[in-house]
């Protein structure tokens, strides 16, 4: 049992962390850099999703990059400012705050991505291994199945048991596999549609 003196000690550290970790996941750079480029708003093209692979769907592949880029390293930079300053656990908080600031940004009315991109960027901020390790694994699936859903619900299902059964990391397997959750949590229409043959592939337009 936590000393609750302790607890009231570092609370607020864990809350500051958590709202800075939120704040800055939530920025939608998918709906910022469509706009900013002329397209209009994201959500009204393909799917409606904010992330990258809706954004390729609008054709344009650099910006479809440049926001898989910034979604990730906005988790990654919550994780690592954490650190640096105050240490993992705080760290472990703001990473998670980021990832709950992707998928549910005030600023959208709590309508955000499905955290695909900013899940990765966490885990980098943790261990580089682990995250190439998904990255890869998210790739092989993709050049098989050509499902980005499919990929990312493949690779987050992988990550935490390499993190506890190959990496031996049992405080960063917890709070990944909640984002784990979370993430199929949020990729519930794609499981449906791909249990019945409907998802769309990587590269198409609906």
């Amino acid at each position: 049992m936590p000393d609750p003196i302790s607890w009231s000690l570092s609370g607020p550290y864990y809350l500051a962390a958590l709202a800075f970790g939120y704040l800055l996941g939530s920025i939608p750079f998918g709906v910022i850099l469509t706009r900013i480029a002329g397209l209009g708003d994201i959500r009204r093209i393909g799917s409606g999703n904010i992330g990258a692979t809706n954004v390729l769907r609008s054709g344009r592949k650099g910006l479809a990059a440049l926001t898989l880029l910034g979604d990730a390293l906005k988790g990654t930079a919550a994780v690592l400012l954490a650190n640096r300053y105050f240490g993992v656990d705080i760290s472990l908080v703001a990473g998670f705050g980021a990832f709950l600031g992707h998928l549910f940004p005030v600023w959208l009315k709590f309508r955000g991505g499905k955290g695909v991109a900013t899940y990765l960027g966490v885990l980098l901020g943790f261990h580089w291994q682990a995250a190439l390790a998904f990255a890869a694994i998210w790739i092989a699936v993709a050049f098989a199945t050509r499902y980005s859903s499919l990929s990312a619900l493949v690779a987050s299902l992988a990550t935490p048991l390499l993190l506890y059964f190959v990496f031996r990391e049992p405080q960063l397997t917890e709070m990944m596999a909640l984002l784990t959750a979370l993430l199929w949590v949020k990729h519930a229409g794609n499981i449906r549609r791909l249990l019945s043959g409907k998802e769309s592939r990587i590269g198409s337009k609906g």
